[in-house]
């Protein structure tokens, strides 16, 4: 039974809680067949749940088929998903999103939700954030000066980890922290500088922790700038920066620091994305997708240590990595060029070919892969074009088959047509055109005019489509010689064997 003088405390702890602006939200999300956005930054499995993290908030997938989406709805409301971890139960997201200042957009934080029932429930917990200019940390006997992160703009949170009963976030600008009430109250973690490779609470040391100079007279560290976290147990902690792999072996105390500049075999670059630990049978490995910084000589792609990080091989160099994800052995990497497999710990690799459902038609028009998950043979994938799986085992080639999944508005019931995005910049995307077959199968001829009725395109002729079904056809914006569109207002036909047509706009901007 837990003392009054414990109750008094929690209460305290709520309370106060309370007044940072944590608070706890039921939501009842109806059950749905997509995701909420075709934009997918993060996918992370835990048993039969897949969570999805997209630009327009969190979904849910249960053994892939019971969909939910917590989007339009407090905490979430239609804000991206920078990150997620789940462990023995728990799940944890951060959200992330822009807002325009002085003309650009800034990267913002818009703080962090945590469920321990499924997400049934949501606790809300603000961007951390300090008060004040500079305030001195203690570490060890050592005074830090250290920057207050005031604001959440430029700091957000691209990567959680839990280990333990401790939440850890790498928050770019806002650095590393940790907290052990669940958000009620977070630690600054204090990282090595620029100019040294470890440190130690026993060290005589002279630094400032500021991941940015200015006019206060701090010292700018670049490894103070984190963007991604793991934990290989309850003690081992690493964090990715601007300046090098971070490593610790006692719950975040004490730090080594491994850069492409302060080893023999190191890591390809210094801006560390993303970092996953392997494990199986004898092997205990640490992944990062590591991409060039400020040294000449250094290259993105994917560095991995068998030996905590003395030593660092290197592989698909050239390769801008996002994510990496393992089956037993086998590495899963995505990428710029899209998802990459090694079978044997990075020696040789396989790249996926298109990415088109078969079914559906439904494809990727655009290559790269921001996040990749693993449910037993199933691997997820993620990037700017929707999200998709294939199956990967003995009785399954990695990529030979894929089912897609993209957002749309759906047209069954209406028979109506559109064209999304609208508009649309054929310099740097495709536009789709959505249709659906309400009666039997049909052939399929769809073609583009310009403002004149004059024809630009034709996409597809007498394709055959199954009845009671949608699809999306693509136009990548240039004529039927091959020359791009040029601004204006265009209109397509849809014609579905010998029905009446169907007509459509198209604004295009470039």
């Amino acid at each position: 039974m837990k003392s009054l003088a414990t109750f008094i405390v929690l209460s305290l702890a709520f309370q106060a809680s309370v007044a940072q602006g944590i608070q706890t939200y039921a939501l009842n999300s109806a059950a749905t067949a997509q995701p909420p956005s075709n934009s997918i930054d993060a996918l992370v499995a835990s048993g039969d749940s897949l969570w999805i993290g997209t630009s327009k908030g969190l979904g849910l997938a249960v053994k892939g088929s019971a969909w939910k989406n917590f989007t339009n709805m407090t905490p979430f409301d239609d804000k991206g998903i920078s990150a997620i971890a789940t462990k023995n139960g728990l799940t944890w997201t951060a959200i992330g999103y822009s807002v325009k200042r002085d003309g650009d957009y800034v990267q913002t934080g818009g703080g962090l939700n945590w469920s321990s029932d499924g997400g049934t429930t949501w606790t809300h917990v603000p961007q951390p954030v300090d008060v004040g200019t500079v305030d001195t940390l203690l570490y060890g006997s050592n005074k830090i000066p250290a920057l207050a992160i005031t604001v959440p703009q430029q700091n957000i949170t691209f990567d959680v980890a839990l280990a333990g009963g401790t939440v850890w976030i790498a928050s770019f600008a806002g650095m590393l922290r940790k907290s052990t009430d669940f958000g009620i109250t977070w630690n600054r973690v204090v990282l090595p500088p620029d100019n040294l490779n470890s440190i130690s609470p026993t060290d005589t040391l002279d630094f400032d922790l500021s991941p940015s100079g200015g006019t206060l007279g701090l010292r700018e560290n670049l490894n103070h700038r984190v963007f991604s976290v793991y934990a290989s147990n309850d003690s081992t902690l690493w964090a990715g920066t601007a300046a090098g792999i971070n490593r610790s072996t006692d719950g975040g105390t004490s730090w080594t620091r491994f850069s492409h500049q302060n080893q023999a075999s190191p890591i390809s670059g210094n801006f560390v994305v993303a970092i996953n630990g392997l494990t199986y049978q004898s092997k205990n490995m640490i992944w990062a997708a590591t991409v060039n910084a400020l040294g000449e000589d250094e290259q993105q792609g994917v560095s991995f240590s068998d030996d905590l990080g003395l030593t660092w091989s290197t592989t698909l160099l050239g390769e801008r990595a996002h994510n990496i994800s393992f089956k037993d052995s086998i590495v899963y990497v995505g990428t710029d060029r899209g998802v990459f497999r090694s079978g044997d710990y990075g020696e040789s690799w396989i790249l996926n070919g298109t990415i088109v459902d078969q079914t559906t038609l439904q494809r990727f028009s655009s290559s790269p892969i921001y996040a990749v998950a693993i449910q037993g043979d199933t691997v997820w994938v993620g990037g700017p074009d929707g999200m998709a799986y294939t199956l990967d085992g003995a009785a399954n080639l990695f990529g030979a088959t894929w089912k897609v999944f993209r957002t749309s508005e759906s047209v069954l019931s209406s028979g109506n047509t559109y064209s999304y995005p609208s508009p649309f910049s054929p310099d740097d995307e495709i536009v789709r055109i959505h249709y659906a077959l309400t009666g039997s199968s049909d052939v399929v001829t769809i073609r583009i005019f310009d403002f004149s009725m004059h024809p630009v395109r034709t996409l597809i002729q007498n394709a055959p489509r199954q009845s009671l079904s949608e699809y999306d056809e693509i136009w990548d914006g240039r004529t039927d010689n091959g020359s791009l569109a040029t601004n204006g207002v265009y209109f397509y036909r849809v014609q579905l064997g010998d029905k009446d047509p169907q007509w459509g706009k198209i604004f295009v901007i470039r």
